[in-house]
This record gives structure tokens, C-alpha cells and sequence, in this order.
């Protein structure tokens, strides 16, 4: 009679003996290969992105209102609440919460490893992970940014869903897609899964109410006609590749050749699993071709994108290792271990030069501003503004909003007519209520220069003259109402007047 409960009992002995010896690893590994992440003050612009967001949210600005991007709310929102209690200073508190980010995915990972196919495989796959994890360009892959911590609420999916938590793996879902939209992809895995246990009539009531009830509920706390419109609907000029294909393609490839090498450990026995197509259960062989078609969707194929092919890929070889000899499962560690030793070096020996350049220009910028002037930074680097310590005049925090400029896309579908849908009127009517005492054009003879922008064009043309020069970067102070008329021409000023009379808004110089 005394046994029966023995049996639990040493059952929850061994899960916990498990648990205590693996974690401590599996966060030695995390901190370990996160340490180039504390080296520089940000990795990226939307490091930067985030940073002037949440400052901006802390003054009372209102997310899709007069704080806008892309993006879903769940991420400003982290931002904000860690500026909050630590101030907004230093991306630090950031880094942290990445680094649980990934001891957090690593450990799901290794319990949904360790339910299928054993200890062993719970270790490799925990271990594999956080080794591929850093495989890409440092500023990619070492950033606090959406991926890293949209990671965890997809492996937590999964694991809900491996375990018949029907609403548990919902809400999973949704916390992934309000992360960065493309995290919903982990519902086609978590939805096959539902299928193939037969749990639909009662299972997907609850997983279809764990999906929409965060998704509202985060619609509702901010506003939801513009959480749709950013989130959803907004963004189909950028999605485009048109005009940009080549480069688009070369960055794919370049992308995919990297995490190739960081995954080398990984993909022979991934390989091997799809050959033989027993070792892996078909949902994790969704999850992966769901996350490439993530990585697809937009045309971009940024480097941290490809972050979300990680824990799938993870699994896969673990799935193919936990048949193989011991040897095997020994070499693949080693040769992920070697990568990962790679990337590390990359990330602490590389130079940053665009980072220099940001800290060189908010440098200028807050020796000629005071704290309270707003200032425009006309570029693609909104960190110049939580660099510099000033408030942006716009609520549009890059030329890429107003231009549809983006990773390197060339001319022929950048410019006025190409923005975000109603963004001009509303720059404009931003500059008439508060000017900002700097303008940074920070263009560099991309294709948003001011030149190429009638708005812009006019805007320094009328009140502003050149101050200074940063690497490239012009420097334009506002000119008192009463002296504009002595106001020099500048390479933006208007053109004297000469028959015949333009047409409206002219062409500007070099505009195809």
C-alpha cells in the first residue's frame, strides 16, 4: 500500500536532479555566448528604434498615435517598462532580458527534446541551440531585438500544444505574433499538432480564444484602427522588391551561406532526417518550413530574421542525433562549439562603423541643441536621438516611413509618393507646430536625399541654413523669422524665379 506513491515521488526526484544539473549549463552557455552584446552601447537601428520609442511612450506619447512603427506593441512596451525602473541611459537591463530570452527558448527546447526521445536528447538540443543561436552578423544576432525575445513564446507554443495545452499554446501564439508578426507562424505546428491528436472539436475552441483575446486585448490598449493599419495592413510598398531584386537576392544568399556555417554541426543530421524521414515528427518539419516562409514574407531577408529558422533546426538534428552513436552526437557539439567560438570573435573583434559615426553626430547634435529642442535626424539611424539625448520633431523616426527606403533599396520606388500611406500631411503638419531646431540631413547621397523630396526640399530651403558638417552629415540651424531674408542659398534653396513658371513641386535634380 506504501508504494504506489513512492513512484511519483522518485519520478519528480529525477525530473529535478535533471533540471538542476542542466540549467546551471544551459546559463553558463546563454551568458557566455551573449557576452559581445554588453560591448557596445547598440548593436543596430532598431535597438536604437526601440530606445527612442520607449523614451517617447515614457513622456506620454501614445504607441500608433504619435509613437509609430511597424511593429506590434509588446517589445516598446518591454523597453519602456525596463527604462522605467532602470533608466533609459543604457541598453543594459536589455541585454539581460535577451540573455533570458535565450536560456528561457534553450531550456523549452530541451524539455520538448527530452519528452520525445530521452535525457540525452534534452541536452543536445538545449546545448545546440544556444551554440547556433550567435550564427549570424553580430548586429543581427547579438541585438536585443524582436526575434530574440519573440523565440521563447514560439518554443512555448509548441510546447503547450506537445502537451494538449490547447489555450496555454494560443496565447503562446499570440504573445509570438505581438512580439513581431512573423512569430504567428508557429500556429500552422501547433494547429497540425491539434489536428493529428484528434483534439479539434474541444481543442480548438480554447486555442482559437488563446490567439484572439492577447491580440485584442493589445488592439484595445493602444489604438485599433492604427494597430491594425501598422501591424497589418500598412506595409505592402514595403514589402515590395521591385527596383531592388538583385540586391535582395544577394542579401538572402549572403544570409543563408552564414547561418549555413554557423549550423554546420547541425545540418548533416538534418540531412539525414529528411533522407530517411523517421527520426522527426512531421510538426517539427512544419515549424521549420513555416519559419522559412517567415524569413521569406517581406522580401527583406534581414540577418535576424533568420534567427526564427533556429530552434526548429535545433530539434531536427537533435531528433536525427538520438539514433546515432555517441560519437556523433560528441561531433556535432564540437563543431557547433567551433562556430560558435567564430561568431564570438566576430562580434568582439569587428569595428561598428556606422556606430561611430551615430555617436560622432549626436555629439554635434547636443552641443548645438539644448535638451528641450526638438531636432530632425533625416536618416535610417534613430539611435542619433537616444544617443544625443534630444526629442525627435516628427513621430516618423526614419526617411525609411517617409520614402519607403529600407535596407539598401535603390532609387526607382524611393521617395514622397512611396511613404506610408497619409505620412506626409502629417510631417508637415508636425514641422508647422513644433520646427525643430536642428535638422541632421544624414542622407549621404542615398536615395532619400533631400534633393529628391519636394517637401523636405522646401522645408530647408525656407528656414534653415547649413552649420556644420559630421562625416557626410549636414547640420542645418533654424534661422529666426527675421533674418530670413538674409538667408544665404544653400543647396536646397528654392530656385529664382524664371519664365515660364514651374509646374507645381518641380522635378528635383536627378529624380527619375
Amino acid at each position: 500500500m506504501l508504494a504506489a506513491p513512492l513512484a511519483p515521488a522518485r519520478t519528480t526526484v529525477t525530473r529535478t536532479a535533471y533540471w538542476v544539473r542542466l540549467l546551471p549549463l544551459l546559463a553558463a552557455l546563454a551568458c557566455l555566448t551573449r557576452i559581445p552584446s554588453f560591448t557596445r552601447p547598440l548593436w543596430n537601428p532598431d535597438e536604437g528604434f526601440l530606445a527612442v520609442q520607449a523614451r517617447l511612450l515614457a513622456q506620454g506619447g501614445q504607441l500608433y498615435e504619435t509613437v509609430v512603427d511597424r511593429k506590434p506593441p509588446l517589445l516598446p512596451w518591454l523597453y519602456q517598462a525596463a527604462f522605467a525602473l532602470c533608466g533609459s541611459g543604457s541598453l543594459t537591463p536589455l541585454r539581460v532580458l535577451a540573455v533570458l530570452a535565450q536560456l528561457l527558448t534553450a531550456a523549452l527546447l530541451a524539455s520538448l527534446a527530452r519528452r520525445r526521445w530521452g535525457d540525452r536528447a534534452g541536452r543536445t538540443a538545449g546545448v545546440l541551440y544556444l551554440l547556433v543561436s550567435v550564427g549570424l552578423n553580430p548586429e543581427d544576432a547579438q541585438a536585443a531585438t524582436f526575434e530574440v525575445f519573440m523565440l521563447p513564446w514560439t518554443a512555448a507554443a509548441l510546447w503547450c500544444a506537445d502537451r494538449g495545452r490547447w489555450g496555454a499554446a494560443g496565447a503562446a501564439v499570440a504573445a509570438a505574433f505581438l512580439t513581431k508578426q512573423t512569430g504567428g507562424a508557429v500556429l500552422l505546428p501547433v494547429a497540425w499538432l491539434l489536428h493529428q491528436r484528434g483534439g479539434t472539436r474541444a481543442g480548438l475552441p480554447r486555442l482559437a480564444a488563446g490567439c484572439a483575446v492577447p491580440v485584442l486585448g493589445a488592439a484595445l490598449a493602444t489604438d485599433p484602427a492604427g494597430f491594425l493599419f501598422w501591424t497589418v495592413t500598412g506595409s505592402a510598398a514595403y514589402a515590395s522588391v521591385t527596383g531592388s531584386e538583385l540586391h535582395v537576392l544577394g542579401r538572402a544568399l549572403t544570409n543563408a551561406v552564414i547561418l549555413a556555417v554557423a549550423s554546420a554541426g547541425l545540418l548533416p543530421p538534418v540531412v539525414r532526417a529528411l533522407r530517411t524521414a523517421r527520426t522527426a515528427a512531421a510538426e517539427l518539419w512544419l515549424w521549420l518550413a513555416a519559419s522559412a516562409l517567415a524569413v521569406a514574407l517581406g522580401c527583406h531577408f534581414f540577418g535576424h530574421y533568420y534567427l526564427q529558422l533556429t530552434p526548429p533546426l535545433a530539434l531536427l538534428a537533435t531528433a536525427a542525433l538520438h539514433v546515432l552513436p555517441q560519437e556523433r552526437h560528441l561531433a556535432a557539439v564540437l563543431t557547433s562549439a567551433g562556430a560558435c567560438a567564430l561568431f564570438l570573435g566576430w562580434g568582439l573583434l569587428a569595428p561598428r562603423p556606422e556606430l561611430a559615426h551615430a555617436e560622432r553626430l549626436a555629439t554635434a547634435l547636443a552641443h548645438r541643441t539644448a535638451p528641450a529642442d526638438r531636432v530632425l535626424v533625416w536618416g535610417i539611424h534613430p539611435e542619433t536621438y537616444w544617443l544625443a539625448g534630444r526629442t525627435p520633431a516628427t513621430r516618423y523616426l526614419t526617411a525609411g516611413l517617409l520614402t519607403n527606403y529600407s535596407g539598401g533599396r535603390d532609387g526607382p520606388r524611393v521617395g514622397e509618393e512611396y511613404a506610408v500611406a497619409g505620412a506626409w500631411p502629417v510631417f508637415r503638419r508636425e514641422m508647422a507646430a513644433h520646427a525643430p531646431a536642428l535638422v541632421v540631413d544624414d542622407s549621404r547621397g542615398k536615395p532619400y536625399t533631400p534633393g529628391r523630396l519636394p517637401t523636405l526640399r522646401r522645408l530647408l530651403a525656407a528656414g534653415y541654413e547649413e552649420v556644420g558638417r559630421v562625416d557626410g552629415a549636414v547640420l542645418y540651424a533654424r534661422v529666426p523669422p527675421g533674418q530670413r531674408a538674409r538667408l544665404s542659398p544653400g543647396p536646397y534653396a528654392a530656385p529664382p524665379p524664371r519664365p515660364p513658371a514651374p509646374s507645381p513641386g518641380g522635378a528635383a535634380p536627378g529624380r527619375r
